[in-house]
């Protein structure tokens, strides 16, 4: 039987004077979040859900989803998470599929239609705001009705990216958090330890795998934490400056921006390394950063089919090797073991050959798991990725596919079709870019009203960035789209 509740009970028990999490410049201790946790209890017994009932989660990074997160670990409970960054359509279609008898979520998510399609499926909802938990009007309690998907053994259920198609949940066991993300954590001597430690700074979605990877572990072992709604450089630069870390993480995206605002190498002088991954990062740009600043970059590799990196580069890495791996992402970590295979024949290739790249993650199973990733292996076991197989952009940490929009552009009534492809961006590597056909004697719709159409049936990180409305898609001989020339129409803000 899994740890994992346990060691959640006791860190909901800790004294309550300690800080523990600081949000817009409050600190909170557990005394605030074990409040709202007993709160959220109550309302979960009082709904009338079965103890061991799937529970669909839809957090922001906030302190009241830290309480709630370790609340419902620590009753066992399999989580279904929801990305709270999309149209009310969208966090309905994901209520229904997941089907879980209740819905925890902050107060703005429960929109009227949302409260109208969850009375429909006589689901429960509970609305957390700041530190407080209230039912939901109309929705206080379960129905006989509701249609419920069994949860089988407690687990954290988190959305793939879709890179091989649409998102779909992605189980990360108790026993997975407990040995490979909470580290066998906790102890009064590691939590003083840790206490008296600069914070970690998050910043990732508390729902996705980097979030969840970072989030529990951090708090299991004792540490303070300083919790970001998303990356800001400004705040970022606050926080080095307040606590001086060794050690700091920034989003590949992040590093761009550092060198863009032209951050002063005084403000960045105490730190011995920067952590990355989620996202590739240019080589030129790591090179650049590690000219001007003489802090080395440390990248990571990993996907939610991992259940984590599988690589890294390590400061004795950069002490053996200095900057001549410059464009990798490290060494296999934890057991992991790579290799590059061919498209077609799927034989593995010698190493320095390009193919796609298959990995074994111990934390879940011994089987090699085949990527979309294109990718190359040196002589010293280093790990370089060349692209994607399957055209996806890569928008810093998010992986979109071209497919998944144009399905969603074609559902407008002037749109006849639509091609979109991943153009380069300073800051994030790629964003998409979407050339329309319009449909014949329609009126040409502006960006902002197929924005406000694609907000109904794709997250906001799918939407374009750049448009183009062209007469007619440029075509290959066999009459399919044609990327590369298609690639071209945006070859000025590429350049840019």
């Amino acid at each position: 039987m899994s740890e994992l509740p346990r060691l959640c009970s006791e860190l909901l028990a800790r004294p309550g004077g300690t800080e523990v999490v600081e949000f817009e410049g409050k600190w909170y201790g557990w005394n605030d979040l074990r409040q709202l946790g007993d709160r959220l209890t109550g309302l979960l017994d009082a709904s009338g859900v079965a103890a061991d009932a799937p529970v669909t989660f839809i957090p922001r990074n906030r302190p009241w989803a830290i309480a709630a997160l370790f609340t419902l670990l620590s009753q066992g409970r399999t989580i279904r998470m929801v990305y709270a960054f999309q149209s009310p359509a969208g966090i309905i279609r994901d209520i229904e599929r997941l089907a879980s008898p209740i819905v925890v979520a902050a107060a703005q998510e429960f929109e009227p239609e949302v409260v109208e399609a969850m009375q429909g499926l006589s689901y429960a909802g509970i609305a957390l705001d700041e530190l407080a938990a209230d039912a939901v009007p109309g929705l206080e309690t379960v129905g006989e009705k509701a249609n419920i998907n069994p949860a089988g053994e407690p687990r954290v259920e988190i959305l793939t990216s879709g890179t091989t198609g649409p998102p779909k949940q992605f189980p990360v066991e108790y026993a997975m958090i407990e040995k490979l993300l909470a580290g066998g954590t906790t102890g009064n001597q590691q939590a003083s330890d840790a206490a008296s430690q600069p914070p970690m700074l998050l910043y990732m979605p508390i729902g996705n795998i980097s979030g969840i990877y970072s989030t529990i572990p951090t708090f299991l072992r004792g540490h303070r934490a300083v919790l970001h709604d998303r990356f800001s450089l400004a705040k970022w630069r606050e926080f080095i400056a307040a606590y001086q870390p060794k050690i700091s993480g920034l989003p590949p995206a992040g590093v761009q921006m550092v060198l863009d605002a032209d951050v002063p190498k005084e403000e960045l002088s105490g730190l011995m390394a920067i952590g990355t991954g989620a996202a590739p990062l240019d080589p030129s740009v790591q090179r650049a950063f590690e000219d001007h600043y003489g802090i080395p970059i440390l990248i990571s590799y990993g996907a939610t089919e991992f259940g984590g990196p599988v690589t890294s580069t390590s400061l004795k890495d950069i002490e053996e090797f200095g900057n001549s791996k410059i464009g990798s992402v490290g060494r296999p970590i934890g057991g992991a073991q790579l290799r590059v295979t061919d498209a077609e024949t799927g034989e593995e290739l010698p190493l320095t050959s390009e193919g796609i790249l298959e990995v074994i993650s111990p934390r879940i199973g011994p089987d090699w798991i085949r990527t979309s990733d294109l990718a190359m292996i040196d002589e010293d076991g280093f790990l370089y990725l060349r692209g994607r197989a399957d055209g996806a952009i890569i928008r810093g940490g998010f992986k979109i596919l071209p497919e998944a929009i144009e399905r969603a552009l074609l559902l407008h009534p002037d749109i006849s079709a639509a091609g979109v492809v991943g153009v380069k961006d300073r800051r994030l590597g790629e964003v998409p870019g979407a050339a329309i056909q319009i449909k014949p004697g329609h009126d040409v719709p502006g960006p902002e009203a197929i924005e406000t159409h694609l907000r109904e049936h794709v997250m906001a990180t799918h939407i374009p960035v750049h448009w183009r409305f062209v007469d007619e898609l440029p075509k290959t001989l066999s009459f399919k789209v044609h990327r590369p020339a298609l690639c071209e129409l945006f070859a000025d803000v590429a350049a840019d």
